[in-house]
C-alpha cells in the first residue's frame, strides 16, 4: 500500500487519523505502533514478525549501551553496538543480497560445482530504510546524541512509523527523540501537513506518473523507430520521473508526519538546479547522505587524516551507497561513477567550475546526472550501453524524424511544466501571493485561496488515480 493509492487515502489513512486522535495522549505512541504494523502487514503479513524481531534486538542493545555507558564500561557498551549493527546488516544482507552473491559465485568456475541455489525470497518492503533507522538508535546512544528509550512500544513506534516506513526519509533517532517523548499536535501543524502532503501527491501523480509513462513508451519503441532525440527524450523523462516520484513520496511522508505531530527533516532541496555533482548530492536524498556521512564517513576519519584517506573514505561511502540501492551490478557501478566524479571535483573540477559561467556549470551537472540515471535504471548493463549509444548516434534511425517531432511537440508542455516544477519558483510564488509569513498581512482572498487550491489539486490527483492504473513507485523495491 502506497500513499498515492485510493485504498490508503480513503480507507487506511482516514481510519488511522480517527483512531489516533480519539486515543488518550499517553497511549498515542502505542496506537501509532499498532497502526504502523497494520500498514506494513497490509501486503506482507509475515514480514511483520521480522520487523518485531528487529525492534526487540535493537531495544535490548540500546538498553545495554546506555547501561554500560552510564557506569563507564565503554568496551561492553561497544559490544552491544556491534551486536546491533551486525544483526541488522545480517538481516538486510540475507534478504536483499544473498541471491546476488549466490548468482555471482555460481559464475566463478571454482565455486560452480557447489551448485548453490538462490533463495528467491521476496524483499521485505522498506527494509533498507527501516534498517538504517533502527541502527541509528544504538549508534546515537553510544555517541551521546540521544537518550535510551525505555518504553519498548515507543521505540517500536519509531522503527515502524508508517509515514517514513516505505521510502524514507531516513529518520535518525536523535532527530525525533524529543518528539517521541513529548509532542504537541496542533491545527496549524495539521493544516501544514495537509498542504505538504498534497504538494507531494501532485509531484507523484501528476508529474512522476506522466514522466514514467513517457519513459515506458520510449523504451517500448521498435529499434527501427528510435532516434537520437527520442533516446534523450526517454532518459530525460526518467530523470524527471525519479525526482518527482521520490521527492513527492518524501513530501507526502513529511506531510503525514506533521499531521501526527512529527517534524521530519527535508529530504530534497531542488537537486536539479545544482551547479556541481557535489552540490547535487547535498540536495538529493539528504537523509541518506547524512546517514552515511555521520555513521560511516566521519567515523572513518572524514577529511581529517590526509588526502589519501579522505578519498578512501569517499570511495567506501559511495560503494556502499550504490550497493544500498540494489543488489545488482548497475547500482554498484552507479555508486562508483558518482564516487569518482566527487573525488575529481574535490581535486580540481570545483575550482574550474567556480571560474565558469553559471549556465555552463549547470549544463555540466545536468548531463552527468542524466548519465548517472541511465546507469541506475538499466539493471541489464548491456541495454544501458545500447541506450547510451543511441543518445550519441550509434545504431539509431537518425537524429530526428517526423514521429519524434510529433512526440516532442506532444510532450513539450509537460516538460516545460516539469522543468519549472523542479525549481524553487512555484514555492516562491505560492508564498508570495498566498502564504505571507506575517499572518496580519493575509487578506480574506489569500486566506480562502490556500484551502481552495489545495482541495482542487487533491481532487485532480484523485481523478487521475481513478482514471489510470499506471501508478508505479520506483523506490518501493529498496
Amino acid at each position: 500500500m502506497v500513499f498515492s493509492s485510493l485504498e490508503f487515502l480513503f480507507l487506511y489513512f482516514a481510519a488511522a487519523l480517527a483512531v489516533y486522535f480519539i486515543t488518550p495522549l499517553k497511549l498515542r505512541n502505542l496506537a501509532l505502533l499498532a497502526l504502523s504494523l497494520l500498514f506494513y502487514g497490509w501486503g506482507e503479513p509475515v514480514y511483520v514478525f521480522l520487523m518485531i524481531f528487529s525492534i526487540t534486538v535493537d531495544y535490548i542493545c540500546g538498553y545495554g549501551v546506555a547501561k554500560y555507558k552510564e557506569i563507564n564500561k565503554d568496551n561492553i557498551a561497544r559490544r552491544f553496538v556491534i551486536a546491533s549493527v551486525i544483526s541488522n546488516i545480517l538481516i538486510l544482507g540475507f534478504f536483499k543480497y544473498a541471491d546476488f552473491f549466490i548468482n555471482n559465485l555460481n559464475l566463478i568456475p571454482v565455486f560452480s560445482y557447489l551448485d548453490l541455489q538462490p533463495f528467491n525470497l521476496s524483499l521485505p518492503i522498506g527494509i533498507s530504510f527501516y534498517t538504517f533507522q533502527t541502527m541509528s538508535y544504538t549508534l546515537d546512544i553510544y555517541m551521546g546524541n540521544a537518550k535510551v528509550q525505555k518504553n519498548i512500544a515507543s521505540f517500536g513506534m519509531y522503527v515502524s512509523l508508517f509515514p517514513a516506513l516505505i521510502a524514507g526519509p531516513i529518520v535518525r533517532y536523535k532527530d525525533i527523540d524529543e518528539q517521541i517523548r513529548h509532542r504537541k499536535e496542533s491545527v496549524a501543524m495539521f493544516s501544514s501537513g495537509v498542504r505538504t502532503f498534497i504538494c507531494g501527491m501532485c509531484k507523484k501523480v501528476l508529474f512522476a506518473n506522466t514522466a514514467g509513462a513517457i519513459w515506458t513508451y520510449t523504451k517500448a519503441l521498435p529499434e527501427s523507430d528510435i532516434t537520437v532525440v527520442g533516446a534523450w527524450i526517454g532518459i530525460i523523462a526518467f530523470s524527471l520521473q525519479i525526482y518527482f516520484d521520490f521527492s513527492g513520496y518524501s513530501d507526502m511522508a513529511i506531510g503525514v508526519g506533521k499531521m501526527f505531530g512529527f517534524t521530519f527533516l527535508e529530504n530534497f532541496n531542488y537537486p536539479y538546479i545544482s551547479k556541481s555533482i557535489t552540490e547535487f548530492w547535498r540536495r538529493w536524498h539528504i537523509s541518506l547522505g547524512t546517514w552515511f556521512r555521520e555513521y560511516v564517513y566521519i567515523p572513518l576519519g572524514g577529511n581529517r587524516k590526509g588526502e589519501f584517506k579522505q578519498y578512501r573514505n569517499i570511495a567506501i561511502v559511495w560503494l556502499l551507497t550504490g550497493f544500498w540501492h540494489g543488489a545488482n551490478w548497475n547500482f554498484i557501478i552507479w555508486g562508483i561513477y558518482f564516487g569518482i566524479i566527487l573525488m575529481l571535483e574535490k581535486k580540481f573540477i570545483l575550482n574550474i567550475l567556480k571560474k565558469l559561467p553559471v549556465y555552463i556549470s549547470h549544463i555540466y551537472s545536468v548531463i552527468l546526472i542524466i548519465l548517472g540515471w541511465l546507469i541506475f535504471t538499466f539493471e541489464d548493463t548491456g541495454k544501458g550501453l545500447t541506450h547510451l549509444g543511441r543518445m550519441f548516434g550509434i545504431s539509431v534511425k537518425g537524429l530526428i524524424d517526423t514521429g519524434t517531432i510529433y512526440d516532442l511537440l506532444h510532450y513539450l508542455p509537460f516538460f516545460i511544466l516539469a522543468f519549472i516544477g523542479a525549481t524553487p519558483l512555484p514555492k516562491k510564488l505560492f508564498y508570495k501571493f498566498f502564504e505571507s509569513a506575517n499572518p496580519d498581512k493575509k487578506t480574506l482572498v489569500t486566506r480562502i485561496a490556500t484551502p481552495v487550491i489545495s482541495a482542487a489539486l487533491f481532487l485532480i490527483c484523485v481523478a487521475f488515480l481513478v482514471d489510470s492504473s499506471f501508478n508505479p513507485f520506483l523506490y518501493f523495491r529498496f
